[in-house]
C-alpha cells in the first residue's frame, strides 16, 4: 500500500467506534479505575448523549499531583475536565486528523458527527493502521522512545503471547508479555 493510496483513508475508518465514556459527576478516583480496568488513556464525559468534556491519563495526574489524594473521591471529572475540546468529523482524511492533531497538540480527538459522539480517534489507532506510514507522528512523544515502542510493536506483531495493555507492574501503556504469571512491560521484566 502505497502513501497516495493512505489519502482516502478516513477517520470514520480506523477510529475506536466505542469509546469509553463517563458521566460529568464521576469522580477521579472512579475515573482512573475505569481507565486502569477498560486499558484506555481518554474518557469522554457525555450527558444526554452529547459530548460535554473530555478527560486524559495526564489530567488525572495533573490533580494527584495538585490535590491530596483524599480529594479524588471529591472531584468530579467535569470539573478538571479543559473548556476546549478539540474534535473531528468521521469524514475528514487520516492525514488531515494527523495535522489537526499536531496543530492542537492532542493525542487523541473525539468523533462527532451533527452533534452526536461517534467514537474517538488516538494516535495509537493510527500508529497500529500503518506505522512506518507515519513517522512524523514521533513528535507526540520523545522521538528515541517512541521510535523503539515502534520497534516492539512491529516485532511484537509476529508474536502471539504479546499484547498491548496496561502493565501491571509499573501501569504504564505498552507492549506486554507474561513472565512469571504477571503480565509486564519490557522495561519491568528487563528490571527484573
Amino acid at each position: 500500500m502505497g502513501y497516495n493510496s493512505m489519502n482516502n483513508i478516513l477517520v470514520v475508518d480506523v477510529m475506536t467506534r466505542k469509546p469509553v465514556t463517563i458521566k460529568p459527576e464521576t469522580n477521579l478516583l472512579e475515573c482512573a479505575k475505569t481507565m486502569v480496568r477498560k486499558r484506555v488513556g481518554n474518557l469522554l464525559i457525555v450527558k444526554d448523549k452529547k459530548l460535554i468534556g473530555f478527560m486524559s491519563r495526564r489530567d488525572i495526574l495533573w490533580a494527584l499531583v495538585k490535590k491530596s489524594k483524599s480529594d479524588l473521591s471529591k472531584i468530579r471529572a467535569i470539573d478538571i475536565s479543559p473548556k476546549k475540546i478539540g474534535t473531528i468529523k468521521p469524514t475528514i482524511t487520516i492525514d488531515e486528523a494527523i495535522k489537526r492533531m499536531k496543530k492542537l497538540k492532542f493525542r487523541a480527538l473525539p468523533v462527532i458527527q451533527e452533534g452526536e459522539l461517534l467514537g474517538i480517534i488516538t494516535i495509537k489507532d493510527i500508529l497500529s493502521f500503518h506505522p512506518e506510514l507515519y513517522p512524523e507522528l514521533n513528535e507526540f512523544a520523545e522521538i528515541k522512545e517512541q521510535a523503539g515502542k515502534l520497534k516492539r510493536i512491529k516485532k511484537a506483531k509476529d508474536r502471539n503471547f504479546m499484547h498491548e495493555g496496561i502493565c501491571e507492574e509499573c501501569g504504564n501503556q505498552d507492549i506486554l508479555q507474561r513472565v512469571n504469571g504477571i503480565v509486564i512491560c519490557e522495561s519491568c521484566k528487563n528490571s527484573m
